[in-house]
């Protein structure tokens, strides 16, 4: 099966949250994705699965799927700490 996404380091801050795709790390504002995630406390937010062709994430306990791709179109690219210090 053809990976569409290589998905790693999910973390959450309030409404945003921070994920690594394809080796690049992004921040992405969940209220401008998913009101309903973006308000779900810390313990529905880290209750997911990525999908094993890394097309989207799932968070069952509030039925909610979220595409790479379209999260993607509304990330900000963060830059990683060890590239600053090269």
């Amino acid at each position: 099966m053809k990976k569409h996404h290589e998905v790693a380091n999910l973390e959450f801050r309030d409404s945003h949250l921070m994920i690594e795709i394809d080796g690049e790390s992004y921040e992405i504002d969940l209220s401008k994705q998913s009101k309903k995630l973006a308000e779900s406390p810390d313990e529905i937010k880290n209750n997911y699965t990525v999908s094993p062709s890394g097309y989207g994430i799932h968070w069952p306990e509030i039925d909610e799927d979220l595409s790479i791709d379209g999260l993607l179109k509304s990330a900000t690219k963060c830059i990683k700490i060890s590239s600053l210090n090269k």
